[in-house]
C-alpha cells in the first residue's frame, strides 16, 4: 500500500491485526482520508470491483461509483464536513459501485468515522447484494405467476360449480316455461301474444343453458400447460416463497432431494401452486409446537416422483381427515377450505395424486406424487 500523506496507509501495513482483519473479511472494506482519497483497499474490493491495489490507491474513491454518486461524492464530504449533518455516515444504505470494466452492482455500503494518528478517516464496508436483488426479484415474478394462477384455478373451480347449480333451476324454468305455453294455446287471441313472449323467454332460456354448457366443457377439458421440468429446481423455488415471510418463527428446513431425478411433463407453476400451499399450511400447523421441523424431500420410486412435506405440528382432526380434500373443508379459524382441494385437483390434471400419507398428534405428512415418463431426461 502506498503511504500518504496522513500516513495511515504506513500505519496499516505495521499492524499485523489490522492487515489480518482486512485480507480476511468476505466484505470488502476500504478506508479514505478527509480528502476522499484511498488509504486501505481490501482483498474483497479487488474481487468486487476488478482494480488491483496499485490502480485505486492513492486516487479519488468516486472512481468507484457510477453516476450520480461518482459527481456528487465530494460535495456530500464537504457538507457532513462543515454541517456534521450525515447522509450515509453512521446510518448505511444500499448504493451501487462501479467496476473496473464499467459495468455495476447493487452493494450495500457501511460508513464509519473515526481518527487515525489525529487524521480524521471513513472506514466503508462494502458488501455485494446482487444475488440477495436476484432472489427477491424473483420471489416476486413467482409471487406474480402463482398469484394469477391461484385466481384462475379458483375461479375456474366456483365457475364450475356455479354452472352446475344454475344448470337445474334453469332446466326447471325451461319446464315450466314450455308447460305454459302450451296452456297458452286455449286461451284464444290473448294467447296468441302469450304464446310469443313465451317462446322468446324459452329461446332465451335455452341460450343461456348452451352458454353454461360450453363454459363447463371449457372447464372440464383445460389442459396444463405442461413442460419438461426439473423437480428439484420447482421444489427449490417453491420454497423460497413458501417461506416468505416465515423465516423468523423458528421453523428449522430440511431439504432431502433425491439427485438424479428424472423430469417430469409438468406445468411448473401450478405445482408450485401445490407445494406453496402444502409448505404454508405445515408452518402455520406448527404455530403452537415447541420442535419445528420442516422436511421436504424427493425421491424417485419407479416411473414416479414423490414429494413429501412433512411438519411437527399437531396433526389433523381425525373427523375431518376423510373430507380434508372436499371444498370447504378446513381447520383454519378465517379459512375458505378451497386450498387442498385445488391441489388435489391439479395433481389429478396432471395424471398424478396427492395424499396425506400420515397423521399423528406430533405431524403430519402429505405427499404429491408425479409421473414420469420411462425416456425422461435425467437431471443431475
Amino acid at each position: 500500500m502506498r503511504e500518504s500523506r496522513s500516513g495511515i496507509a504506513k500505519f496499516a501495513g505495521e499492524d499485523a491485526l489490522f492487515l489480518a482483519l482486512i485480507n480476511t473479511a468476505i466484505d470488502g472494506i476500504m478506508v479514505i482520508d478527509e480528502q476522499a482519497i484511498l488509504q486501505v483497499y481490501s482483498p474483497a474490493c479487488e474481487r468486487l470491483f476488478g482494480y488491483k491495489p496499485d490502480e485505486v490507491l492513492g486516487r479519488n474513491v468516486d472512481m468507484l461509483m457510477p453516476e450520480p454518486y461518482h459527481s456528487q461524492h465530494d460535495a456530500y464530504l464537504e457538507r457532513y464536513k462543515s454541517t456534521g449533518v450525515p447522509h450515509i455516515i453512521g446510518i448505511g444504505r444500499e448504493v451501487v459501485g462501479r467496476r473496473k470494466d464499467g459495468s455495476t452492482f447493487p452493494m450495500y455500503l457501511s460508513v464509519g468515522e473515526g481518527t487515525l494518528n489525529k487524521h480524521r478517516i471513513f472506514v466503508g464496508i462494502v458488501s455485494d447484494i446482487s444475488e440477495t436483488r436476484a432472489r427477491d426479484k424473483h420471489i416476486r415474478e413467482l409471487q406474480g405467476e402463482l398469484l394469477h394462477v391461484t385466481r384462475m384455478t379458483a375461479m375456474g373451480e366456483m365457475t364450475s360449480a356455479l354452472a352446475h347449480e344454475l344448470n337445474q333451476p334453469l332446466t326447471a324454468m325451461l319446464n315450466y316455461t314450455s308447460a305454459a305455453r302450451h296452456m297458452a294455446g286455449s286461451f284464444g287471441e290473448p294467447g296468441v301474444k302469450l304464446l310469443d313472449v313465451l317462446n322468446r323467454a324459452i329461446d332465451q332460456a335455452e341460450r343461456a343453458g348452451l352458454i353454461i354448457r360450453r363454459l363447463r366443457n371449457f372447464i372440464e377439458k383445460r389442459e396444463p400447460n405442461r413442460a419438461p421440468e426439473d423437480i428439484n429446481k420447482a421444489v427449490e423455488d417453491a420454497v423460497e416463497l413458501g417461506m416468505a415471510g416465515h423465516r423468523d418463527t423458528g421453523v428449522k428446513l430440511h431439504l432431502n432431494l433425491q439427485r438424479p431425478l428424472r423430469t417430469a411433463l409438468v406445468d411448473k407453476v401450478q405445482i408450485q401452486q401445490i407445494l406453496v400451499n402444502l409448505i404454508r399450511n405445515a408452518v402455520e400447523a406448527m404455530s403452537k409446537s415447541d420442535k419445528r421441523d420442516l422436511t421436504i424431500a424427493t425421491r424417485q420410486s419407479g416411473d414416479e416422483i414423490e414429494i413429501a412435506i412433512s411438519d411437527t405440528g399437531t396433526g389433523l382432526p381425525e373427523e375431518i381427515v376423510s373430507r380434508l380434500f372436499h371444498p370447504f373443508v378446513t381447520t383454519k379459524e378465517h379459512g375458505m377450505g378451497m386450498g387442498l382441494s385445488i391441489c388435489r385437483t391439479i395433481a389429478e390434471a396432471h395424471g398424478g395424486k396427492l395424499s396425506l400419507d400420515s397423521n399423528t398428534k406430533k405431524g403430519a405428512t402429505f405427499v404429491l406424487r408425479l409421473r414420469t415418463p420411462p425416456d425422461a431426461e435425467v437431471d443431475a
